[in-house]
């Protein structure tokens, strides 16, 4: 009887541990596409030569610069490096930092970091991004420290609380879940004269955002007659995957194209539908 009852905790325990590693890569099959598609920290993150190009060897090491008359910001070190990137920083500080802004020293984090958006990110997805940038090789790379020339808030709201991944079966709904996560409406709505977005414009386009090739004016993502209203699905999901316009011309790498080429065919359509249910804006919301 003994040896029947060890034998069962042992197999109870086994199947503990086969549960928990088919969890744990899960999490990192989620992560990793995230991550890789609609998320794209990496179009921000990734070293990148003096000529803008990234260096995916140096992985998710930052240094990117994006310069504004408001501030002069470097994409941090997000590798698990313990001297110059989040080696040291827990779970939980982390998913403080990347939803709600604040570092684990208390310091708010500014912009171009897309906290309002991010805010969106479900508990499941963020635990699965979070064990991915965990499994990274560390690389040291000492980044500069961001300046700001305008005051930076105290927070972006109160602490994010419980939020559940919408079902993928309500394609509106995770339509706009995933361009919240994407950030799309965070370059593709104008903002006003304090740089804050003019959200009753959402996705009207008419930013300025210096990118690596120049100045970019980004466009009008609204079903409007100077937005998406005659492009097919086919040519709006083949520019945000490959940058190129219906008419041929190339879009500014701002754009994550490296990374969006990886959307799954289901996201992408629900991020199109999502699109295409906006209200109908004049570019620049004018």
């Amino acid at each position: 009887m003994w040896k029947l009852l060890r034998l069962a905790a042992l197999i109870a325990m086994t199947m503990q541990t086969a549960t928990g590693w088919a969890q744990d890569s899960a999490l990192m099959v989620r992560g990793k596409y995230l991550m890789k598609s609609v998320v794209a920290c990496g179009n921000c993150h990734v070293a990148r030569s003096s000529k803008g190009e990234p260096l995916f060897s140096k992985g998710l090491s930052g240094g990117m610069l994006f310069e504004d008359p408001a501030f002069k910001a470097y994409a941090p070190n997000i590798t698990p490096d313990t001297k110059t990137g989040i080696g040291t920083w827990t779970d939980a500080q982390l998913g403080k930092a990347i939803r709600d802004g604040i570092r684990p020293d208390g310091s708010v984090i500014g912009p171009p970091m897309p906290i309002y958006f991010y805010r969106n990110l479900s508990d499941s997805d963020l635990a699965a991004i979070i064990a991915y940038l965990k499994a990274q090789p560390a690389v040291q790379n000492v980044v500069e420290k961001s300046t700001y020339h305008m005051p930076l808030p105290t927070s972006y709201g109160p602490p994010v609380g419980h939020v559940s991944t919408p079902a993928s079966t309500d394609t509106l709904l995770y339509g706009e879940y995933l361009s919240n996560i994407g950030h799309c409406m965070d370059c593709h709505t104008p903002r006003n004269n304090k740089g804050m977005l003019v959200l009753a414009k959402l996705g009207a386009g008419g930013q300025a955002i210096q990118g690596p090739g120049g100045e970019v004016i980004t466009p009008n993502l609204t079903p409007a007659p100077s937005g998406l209203k005659s492009w097919s699905d086919k040519e709006i999901d083949h520019a945000i995957r490959t940058g190129i316009s219906k008419d041929g011309s190339h879009l500014q790498p701002v754009m994550a194209f490296d990374w969006y080429k990886n959307i799954s065919n289901p996201d992408m359509a629900a991020i199109i539908a999502y699109l295409r249910a906006l209200k109908p804006e004049p570019f620049g919301g004018k």
